[in-house]
């Protein structure tokens, strides 16, 4: 999965409006114009589609922690300049406040099954000896999950539509 189409995906899940998604950026302190975010929206195919760079990505993600639990005492985070779905899924599971036993239970809503053992590895240190990469396929799931308990049981528009 493209950082792009997760974009999209937070997106319709929370029902976020250009504004609110601009704020999201602006509470990780990246100022972004309504044009180049219109940008990363569109399809992929589309001639004035642009990537968002894992940076950026990552100050989004850092700006969707800050709004859903409030922004921490201290210095902001750092946003990685390099991203992973290892490190998007504990993002986004920091952000949502999930445990272990809530993700295990989002997974199911999108009918995948997964053990906490098994889920647990994906929040290891990358030399870890049970560590395990975060497949796009997995990805894919929980954000399906999420947007069932958190937007409705409609499923994510498909590229027609």
């Amino acid at each position: 999965m493209t950082n792009n189409q997760i974009l999209r995906r937070i997106r319709y899940t929370f029902d976020y409006s250009d504004a609110a998604m601009l704020k999201i950026f602006a509470a990780a302190d990246l100022t972004v114009d309504i044009e180049q975010y219109h940008h990363w929206l569109r399809k992929d195919d589309d001639p004035k589609y642009i990537n968002i760079t894992d940076h950026q990505f990552a100050i989004f993600l850092n700006g969707f922690i800050n709004e859903k639990r409030g922004k921490k005492e201290g210095p902001p985070a750092i946003a990685e300049k390099k991203l992973n779905n290892n490190i998007i899924l504990r993002k986004l599971k920091i952000g949502l406040n999930l445990t272990d036993a809530d993700i295990i239970e989002l997974l199911l809503l999108a009918e995948m099954r997964i053990g906490k053992s098994e889920l647990s590895a994906f929040f290891r240190k990358a030399g870890h000896k049970h560590y395990r990469d975060c497949k796009d396929q997995f990805l894919r799931n929980f954000l399906q999950g999420v947007q069932i308990k958190y937007r409705d049981n409609s499923p994510w528009p498909t590229e027609a539509e």
